[in-house]
């Protein structure tokens, strides 16, 4: 998996397979799923990701 983050635009891409990408998917407006022939998902794009909460991806919680 390679990760990607467009801190200008506020695009994250989570890219998960190198398979050529047949169709893609909008789930609402600032989530879009690629998939492979196969069915299995190639990459996610995340629009304003930090606004959605979705970047960074791992969040430390002070006691």
């Amino acid at each position: 998996m390679r990760t990607m983050y467009d801190e200008a635009d506020d695009i994250l891409v989570l890219h998960l397979s190198e398979k050529p990408i047949a169709k893609e998917s909008s789930q609402d407006w600032n989530t879009h799923i690629s998939y492979a022939d196969d069915g299995t998902i190639v990459e996610i794009v995340i629009l304003e990701a930090s606004k959605q909460g979705a970047w960074p991806l791992l969040r430390s919680h002070a006691a």
